[in-house]
This record gives structure tokens, C-alpha cells and sequence, in this order.
């Protein structure tokens, strides 16, 4: 009896990870959301870039970045090496494939904090294991409040993160959960219930074959 439930505990806890992507205009609480969810949720580890930028004071090497050099970044690209990969302000940027399957064969999650071009592509590189979610503030006029009351920026800097917060939450359909973030509390439980159910599909849970297999046997 003894054997059978701790047989059973092995095969409850088998799963593979999934990819939780949340996108956003900036402004929208996206980053304070992420690292909640982080805090709240030991299976759920954040996915580390790689970048071709300098490293700035204080970051940490595979905590902060993986660091490249421009050769180094262009043949990890050319290898399929990366999940997703862009320029920005001239300078690379990418998420490493082998650190996000690692974890997840080994049953963890992984959150990115990506723009939708970069969801975009990783759904089309693993359809299967991608959660995406996107969050909208409560409305236009909020969202330019909060860019604001954020930094002391000049009138055009606010415009231009405005105009680019149009371009972001016109990609809003493509994802298949939002969340409109209108309280960052209620905005959070919202976002693990979405964890907790993907979890619980059927395709995630490796084990459950094997499961209904032995429950079969025994009648």
C-alpha cells in the first residue's frame, strides 16, 4: 500500500513546464505584475535574455543577461539557438532555447516579459507549450496618467510612449487570456488562476497515461 502511494505522489508530480509570455504597453504594470507572480510561485522562474550590450553596473552575468559578443550572438541565431531574437536601439537581443527546455522538462514554468513580436515568434517555435497573456490598462486616458506621474519626461517623450502603446495594444487579440489591470492585486489572483488551470491540461501532465493505465489494471 505504502509503495503504491508513493508510486502514485511520483506520478502526481509529473508535468512539463509551460511558457507564460505577458505583453504590454509600458505603463500598464506589466513588470510589478511579473515580479509578484515570481515571488508568489516557487515552480515559476523568469526567462534570462542574451544581448549584445555592454553589461551596465551591478548586473550579474545569467542572472541579469547572458553578455555576447556580436560574432558570438549571430551564430547562436544562425544555429537556432534562440526562442526569439531581435534589434533593438542597435543592439541584439534574444531568449536561449536551452535554458527554457531545460527547465521545463524538469516540470518548471518560465515568464517572459516580451513585447508581441517576441510572443509572436515564440508560439510559432513551440504552439504547444506557450500561455500567452496580455495586459491592458483600464483605459487610454489611465495609461497616460500613469506614463506621467512615472518620470518627470519631456511632452514628446510621453506622445512617443503613448503612440507606441497604440502600436502594442492593437497586437491584443493575438493572445488567447487579458487582463484588464485595474487593481494590481485583483490583476495578480487573475494571473495565477490562469497558471493554475494551465498546469492542469491534460497534454501538460506527463504522467497521467501511466496513471489511468494502473486504475484500469486495477478493476
Amino acid at each position: 500500500m505504502n509503495k503504491d502511494r508513493e508510486s502514485n505522489a511520483a506520478l502526481t508530480e509529473s508535468r512539463r513546464g509551460l511558457m507564460m509570455i505577458l505583453s504590454s504597453p509600458s505603463g500598464a504594470g506589466k513588470t510589478t505584475l511579473a515580479d509578484r507572480l515570481l515571488r508568489r510561485d516557487d515552480k515559476l522562474e523568469l526567462s534570462v535574455s542574451a544581448t549584445t550590450r555592454a553589461p551596465r553596473p551591478g548586473e550579474v552575468e545569467g542572472e541579469d543577461y547572458y553578455f555576447k559578443t556580436i560574432p558570438e550572438f549571430e551564430r547562436m541565431r544562425s544555429e537556432g539557438e534562440f526562442l526569439e531574437s531581435a534589434l533593438v536601439f542597435g543592439n541584439y537581443y534574444g531568449t536561449p532555447k536551452g535554458p527554457v527546455d531545460a527547465a521545463m522538462a524538469e516540470g518548471r514554468d518560465v515568464l517572459f516579459d516580451i513585447d508581441w513580436q517576441g510572443a509572436q515568434q515564440i508560439a510559432q517555435r513551440a504552439p504547444n507549450d506557450v500561455v500567452k497573456v496580455f495586459i491592458l490598462p483600464p483605459s487610454r486616458e489611465e495609461l497616460e496618467r500613469r506614463l506621467r506621474s512615472r518620470n518627470q519626461d519631456p511632452e514628446e517623450v510621453v506622445r512617443n510612449r503613448m503612440a507606441k502603446a497604440d502600436a502594442e495594444i492593437s497586437h491584443w487579440a493575438e493572445y488567447e487570456y487579458v487582463v484588464v489591470n485595474e487593481d494590481i492585486d485583483a490583476s495578480l489572483e487573475r494571473l495565477r488562476a490562469i497558471l493554475t488551470a494551465e498546469r492542469q491540461k491534460r497534454d501538460r501532465q506527463t504522467s497521467l497515461a501511466e496513471r489511468v493505465r494502473r486504475m484500469l489494471r486495477d478493476f
